[in-house]
């Protein structure tokens, strides 16, 4: 019986794209180079704000790399790529996730599963979250497609009733199946 080895791969961190180049990474011939106080001071080769930099102890970091010409500035490369990561943390928090809950529903069902269903859109809305409503016609049911939009219609006036929504997307009609979305206002 013969074995087989498999090699293992390493996988390496995926890097994103630098977005601002450093030091000699800069390849254009000029910059406009903004010292380490924020001050101006003009257009210079890139060679010799580079030296200026290396003086100083510091980064030469292209701030705006597509303006013309590109603006440069003295920083210190780990710290001004640990703000860069901060703000992107603090705006990805601030970012508010919208779901898309899904309510089925039979044109068969009971009053009281209804008011269930009802209540539970009521949460769903409150949270924020999308709703769609998916009313299944099965057999005999299909030849009364107007049960299922009746249905989907009470059931946006009574949630109406409760919180107040928007009709994002209107009643519509996909085969065997109604299906209308709904967020809060």
């Amino acid at each position: 019986m013969k074995r087989i080895h498999f090699r293992h791969r390493q996988f390496q961190r995926q890097q994103k794209p630098e977005i601002y180049p450093v030091n000699e990474r800069i390849r254009v011939p000029e910059v406009r180079v903004i010292d380490e106080n924020g001050e101006m001071l003009g257009i210079m080769p890139t060679l010799q704000a580079l030296s200026l930099a290396k003086e100083r102890g510091l980064d030469l970091i292209a701030v705006s790399p597509k303006a013309e010409p590109p603006v440069a500035k003295f920083l210190n490369y780990g710290s001004f790529k640990y703000q860069q990561e901060k703000a992107e943390r603090k705006q990805k928090a601030q970012q508010k996730k919208i779901d898309l809950k899904e309510m089925r529903f039979s044109p068969r069902i009971g009053k009281h599963d209804l008011e269930i269903r009802i209540t539970q859109a009521q949460k769903f809305l409150e949270r924020g979250d999308k709703l769609n409503i998916l009313v299944i016609l099965r057999g005999r049911e299909r030849q009364h497609p107007e049960l299922a939009k009746e249905l989907i219609e009470n059931f946006i006036k009574a949630i109406g009733q409760k919180v107040e929504i928007m009709l994002e997307q209107e009643i519509k009609r996909q085969g065997a199946n109604f299906s209308a979305i709904i967020t809060k206002k």
